[in-house]
């Protein structure tokens, strides 16, 4: 019988304090997980009352911006290496009705904004959330049968309608978030007759579950459905197979960017897509209801604020998101140049 013998240091290589010792250290084993304004995509809502800044009581901290107040609020954070935005409009004399007619009208907020933002900051890349249900009387995300439910073919054309209006205001981004079949590549096709198919990127809401934790952004965007809820077209928050095939079905119709929406409760999806489509850029959305727990955790000293939202925005990358969207941006943004100073 022959004799293996033991290499006597083998259990050295076992021993994992020899390797964070140090600050460098820490950071070779964390490279990937590192965040630069790059990595970030702040979310802003636009009102149509150019002269006022609304807070948001559900999101302290977050407010409502009038056209007007824009400038000043994204300057300091341009500045500070701010790269890209995500708008969002929300109407209040504007009339709501069942096509969402104002979804894409001259008086939109966003429609008014994007070329103002183009002019104010050349360098900002500027995504516009397109979906209906911050302008339908109804509230819902698409265009309604008689009966209540989603007319799936009129909810797209409108839907590529709307993408095409934001596109042709300036938009570099288009990101539908109605979750209705097809949508991604109708919007692909209208974007190429209008000849803008070239300058105007896709991101995808790709999986976008049915999730408890989107109350304070339907009191920021005043999209609270009217009846009903969006169960049967939002994903159902134990389904891993139908947020893989979303994300082949989107893949398929000519995405450029998908997304995982929302983050902490999703990390696994977030995984396995990326895992899936690594060509592909991964966007995860830290939603309201994420920034409200977070924040109020803090308040009340049940965590020590940097320390748990630096954990999550880690969590974010290390399962595969290239950029995350965060109502945070701000302070994270203060946190990075803090860090390049020392």
């Amino acid at each position: 019988m022959i004799h293996v013998q033991q290499d006597k240091n083998v259990k050295n290589r076992h021993l994992l304090h020899s390797s964070i010792f140090n600050t460098t250290l820490r950071n070779w084993h964390t490279l990937k997980t590192e965040l630069s304004p790059n990595n970030l995509m702040y979310p802003v809502f636009i009102v149509e009352d150019d002269d006022i800044i609304q807070p948001i009581d559900s999101m302290p901290g977050v407010s409502r911006y009038g056209i007007k107040k824009l400038k000043d609020h994204l300057e300091p954070l341009v500045k500070k290496g701010l790269s890209s935005v995500l708008l969002f409009g929300v109407i209040d004399t504007l009339p709501k009705d069942e096509q969402g007619t104002h979804a894409s009208s001259l008086e939109n907020p966003i429609i008014r904004a994007v070329p103002k933002l183009r002019s104010w900051f050349p360098s900002l890349t500027i995504a516009c959330d397109v979906c209906l249900c911050p302008y339908t009387s109804h509230g819902h995300c698409g265009i309604l049968f008689a009966d209540g439910t989603i007319d799936n073919n009129a909810s797209i054309h409108r839907i590529a309608e709307i993408a095409v209006a934001y596109a042709q205001a300036g938009a570099h981004i288009v990101a539908p978030s109605d979750m209705m079949d097809g949508r991604i590549g109708k919007i692909k096709n209208n974007l190429d007759k209008h000849n803008m198919g070239h300058k105007t990127a896709v991101l995808s809401y790709t999986a976008k579950f049915a999730s408890g934790f989107y109350g304070p952004f339907r009191d920021a965007a005043k999209s609270q459905p009217a009846f009903g809820d969006r169960k049967c077209y939002q994903l159902p928050p134990g389904s891993t197979g139908l947020a893989l095939r979303a994300a082949a079905r989107d893949v398929s119709e000519g995405a450029d960017m998908l997304m995982v929406k929302p983050g902490l409760s999703y990390l696994d999806i977030l995984k396995e897509i990326k895992q899936a489509y690594p060509e592909y850029p991964i966007f995860v959305y830290q939603v309201s209801g994420e920034y409200a727990m977070i924040h109020h955790a803090a308040k009340l000293r049940a965590v020590d604020f940097q320390t748990a939202l630096s954990e999550i925005l880690i969590s974010f990358r290390r399962a595969g998101a290239d950029v995350i969207i965060s109502y945070f941006t701000p302070v994270i943004l203060d946190w990075i140049q803090l860090k390049s100073k020392i």
